[in-house]
């Protein structure tokens, strides 16, 4: 089973997943892949959202050992400070997130070693990718190895997956990715869903 993730932006997504990782640890259950939450900080300018945090960057966690990889800056910070890269992957098709290549080549290193960690793990195990986006979805860049797990499909014990993508991408990742996972369910980042989700893994 395929669960896509999704929603507008800023939802709490990823703090959503982070919380359902950890409820799966203590069930025995095993997330392989990455989680991407973001930088935030209490902030008073128009860049805030409604309770008052501004978003900064995001890093991304590799899973399961819990590996922090700072990830991305949003772009005006980048443009400022002078890390911004106008022939980077993000920078080519003008993304609001700068994404250093060598981030995106440390993921992709990881998501490729998934398949052969997992071969020895016997629990049950969920692939988790956050999340998939324009780099991934328009350009065939980025994230290229979760695209290549997910179009894979169930392997190394692994029949389930569960991947965030903005509802713009939704029917897209669910035409792309169904036939392989044996189905895909849309899910939200709500306590019902996420019950939803544990109740089919520990299944």
């Amino acid at each position: 089973m395929l669960f896509i993730l999704t929603g507008n932006v800023q939802i709490g997504k990823s703090r959503w997943l982070e919380r359902l990782a950890d409820d799966l640890t203590r069930l025995g259950v095993t997330c392989y892949g990455v989680i991407a939450p973001g930088i935030w900080v209490e902030s008073n300018t128009d860049a805030a959202n409604d309770q008052g945090y501004e978003k900064l960057g995001i890093n991304n966690l590799l899973l399961p050992d819990n590996v922090t990889v700072p990830f991305a800056q949003r772009a005006d910070i980048a443009c400022a400070n002078g890390t911004y890269a106008d022939l980077s992957q993000a920078g080519r098709v003008g993304l609001g997130w700068h994404i250093d290549d060598a981030a995106i080549a440390r993921v992709n290193e990881h998501l490729s070693s998934i398949e052969k960690r997992a071969e020895d793990d016997r629990r049950r195990k969920l692939l988790v990718i956050d999340e998939l986006g324009r780099l991934e979805l328009d350009h065939e860049s980025g994230l290229v190895e979760a695209m290549r797990l997910l179009r894979n499909g169930p392997c190394a014990g692994m029949k389930d997956a569960l991947a965030v993508v903005r509802e713009t991408f939704a029917e897209r990742a669910e035409s792309l990715f169904a036939e392989t996972w044996n189905g895909v369910l849309r899910i939200a980042p709500t306590r019902q869903d996420a019950e939803l989700v544990k109740r089919h893994l520990a299944e």
